[in-house]
C-alpha cells in the first residue's frame, strides 16, 4: 500500500494509522504503538507522534504502507 504525503513534510504515526483505517480510534492507535506492534524502517517504533516523512516504510498488521 502507498501513501502520498501531499504538501506535507511529515505525518505523525498516530494520524497515519488512523487516516489509512488500520485503526478504528486515536486511543487504539496508542494502544498498538505502545504494545510495539508497529514497525517504521523495519524497526519497532513507539513514539506515538514519530515523524514519518517521505521514504520511510511502516508495517503494521500485515500491512506494509510505503510513503512517498
Amino acid at each position: 500500500m502507498k501513501f502520498e504525503l501531499n504538501q506535507q513534510e511529515y505525518i505523525e504515526l498516530m494520524k497515519l494509522l488512523k487516516f489509512l483505517g488500520l485503526v478504528e480510534s486515536g486511543t487504539e492507535a496508542k494502544i498498538v504503538i505502545d504494545d510495539g506492534l508497529v514497525k517504521v524502517n523495519g524497526q519497532t517504533e513507539q513514539r506515538r507522534r514519530c515523524k514519518i516523512r517521505s521514504g520511510s516504510k511502516v508495517e503494521f498488521d500485515g500491512e506494509v504502507i510505503e510513503v512517498v
